[in-house]
């Protein structure tokens, strides 16, 4: 089977490399990849965003089935062009996208199946956001999240109505995330510990892949702005038995069913962004793909051929039944570029990454990596996903720690406490 894997980020090199690993893989492609990605696929340049272009390299090269990685080609309609061109494909159409693409619609979509969730106001212009607050109906602190797709960093938390003007301004005014924040949500502050989960799915059958929870802050203590995410580690002890048992219930049974009554069946990855509250797990937001960097811990633990899961997620032949997952714990650390998550830093050498890779239990991945005249550079915000495995989560820490150690590049940063909720448990 020769499979394409559609992305350039940490994500989808963990993606290449547990499908480069597999039997019944003959060939990995990615599109269009990065300097790591490169050591276990073929990569072929393409404009992510251009579902055509990257038709083009499927056909190109007799592609039996692509898998998507990014949000971008799923909110553009790949899957659609695909399917039209009967390729195989995982991953949700573009009406299914909007889970994702729109904050909006997931609400509403929750609303109509009563999925938990927090209390939300959608508001189509700055004139009725601003009129919206003066009426503080949900208290502060207050979430606002621009509409549409903004890599992860269009979700605000304001602790008065004054930072919630200026936040309507910037996003709405000043069009800090461009047309993603046309429309903006203001969801009721929710009270828990997060955490991520996740399932493959035909439209109808499912299997759970596990569980994990994201650093979004770029400081330690969760301090600072958001990011696309600073490290992460799984599985995660917050989601016991009792707990997964109400996701599924609850959350993943009725999103599937009620895609599948409103006309657009849900196939691909489907991650849940949860707040585990005192009335138990609520949505925080939904993901139409692997979580980044969450793959990166996530995948390495799947103790089967992916590429099994896939095909027979993309032919509506899924068993239901649980993944098969090893038993160690995984932890990865974000190596990000100086200036992330706002103005950022690149073509800063890299070095290290070799012996990082040759500690025992440690895997490196590329995200914002290129290459200048045969030198690995940065060029990107967040710059490697390293990973530690262990029979302990102590153990998953001081070996993505001790592999990180390594690696040098000018500007370089990451959180210290990635991991630590799992030892000592969350603050409270």
């Amino acid at each position: 089977m020769k499979i394409l894997v559609i992305g350039s980020g940490a994500r989808e090199h963990a993606l290449a490399w547990k499908l480069s690993r597999e039997r019944n893989v003959t060939a990995v492609f990615c599109s269009p990849g990065n300097p790591g990605i490169a050591s276990v696929a073929r990569c072929l340049d393409a404009d992510v965003g251009n579902p055509a272009e990257l038709l083009k390299v499927a056909r190109s090269q007799a592609i039996d089935l692509t898998v998507v990685g990014p949000e971008l080609p799923l909110s553009r309609g790949i899957v659609d062009v695909f399917t039209a061109d009967g390729r195989a494909i995982v991953g949700p159409s573009q009406a299914a996208a909007a889970l994702e693409s729109s904050k909006a619609f997931a609400k509403d979509f929750m609303a109509r199946h009563k999925v938990p969730t927090a209390s939300y106001q959608v508001c189509e212009s700055a004139t009725s956001a601003l009129a919206w607050l003066e009426g503080d109906p949900f208290g502060y602190p207050l979430v606002l999240k621009a509409d549409g797709l903004a890599a992860g960093k269009g979700v605000v938390i304001v602790p008065d109505r004054q930072s919630a003007i200026a936040t309507v301004e910037s996003m709405m005014i000043e069009r800090r995330f461009g047309s993603a924040g046309d429309r903006i949500v203001f969801e009721q502050f929710l009270v828990g510990q997060e955490a991520s989960y996740f399932v493959l799915t035909d439209g109808t059958s499912f299997i759970p892949l596990g569980s994990a929870q994201d650093h979004k802050r770029i400081f330690d203590d969760d301090q600072g702005p958001n990011t696309g995410g600073m490290g992460a580690f799984a599985p995660s002890p917050l989601v016991t038995v009792d707990v997964e048992r109400r996701v599924i219930d609850e959350i993943v049974r009725p999103v599937l069913d009620g895609m599948q009554s409103e006309g657009h069946p849900y196939r691909g990855f489907l991650y849940v962004g949860l707040m585990l509250t005192a009335d138990g797990p609520k949505v925080v937001e939904f993901n139409v793909r692997l979580g980044d960097p969450e793959t990166q811990v996530v995948l390495p633990m799947l103790d089967e051929e992916l590429s099994w899961l896939l095909g027979e997620a993309a032919m509506g032949a899924l068993p239901s039944r649980r993944a098969r997952i090893l038993p160690d714990a995984h932890v990865g650390v974000v190596l990000a570029a100086g200036g992330y998550p706002e103005a950022v830093e690149t073509g800063r050498p890299i070095t290290g990454v070799d012996a990082a890779s040759a500690v025992p239990g440690a895997l490196v991945f590329h995200a914002g990596t290129s290459k200048r005249d045969g030198q690995l550079v940065t060029s990107g915000g967040r710059v490697l996903t390293v990973v530690g495995r262990g029979s302990t989560f102590s153990g998953a820490i001081d070996t993505a720690y001790q592999a990180a150690a390594h690696i040098r590049f000018e500007g370089m940063q990451f959180r210290r406490d990635i991991g630590r909720k799992a030892v000592i448990g969350p603050r409270v």
